[in-house]
């Protein structure tokens, strides 16, 4: 069973949609139609760089229902970051 995970509990935006399908994994949530680029991979950083501070154990990886550009996706898996896109 997946949990909704108030964002306010790490310090992010309100709009910010942070699932918890496991103890100490969870999944970032983007839902929207424009395509993701280096900057808003930096942003996604930003995010799971504030998690990992609360929760060290954490694992966290990125579900969006956009296209991510190559680029991106490359870098956020050299970080430890798992993207799954629809």
């Amino acid at each position: 069973m997946t949990t909704i995970i108030d964002p306010k509990k790490f310090g992010l935006h309100v709009s910010t949609r942070i699932e918890m399908p496991e103890d100490h994994t969870y999944t970032i949530v983007m839902n929207r139609k424009s395509r993701i680029i280096m900057k808003d991979g930096h942003q996604i950083l930003s995010k799971v760089e504030k998690i990992k501070a609360e929760d060290e154990k954490a694992t966290i990886n990125v579900h969006t229902t956009a296209p991510i550009c190559s680029k991106t996706k490359a870098f956020l898996e050299d970080q430890g970051i798992s993207v799954t896109s629809e």
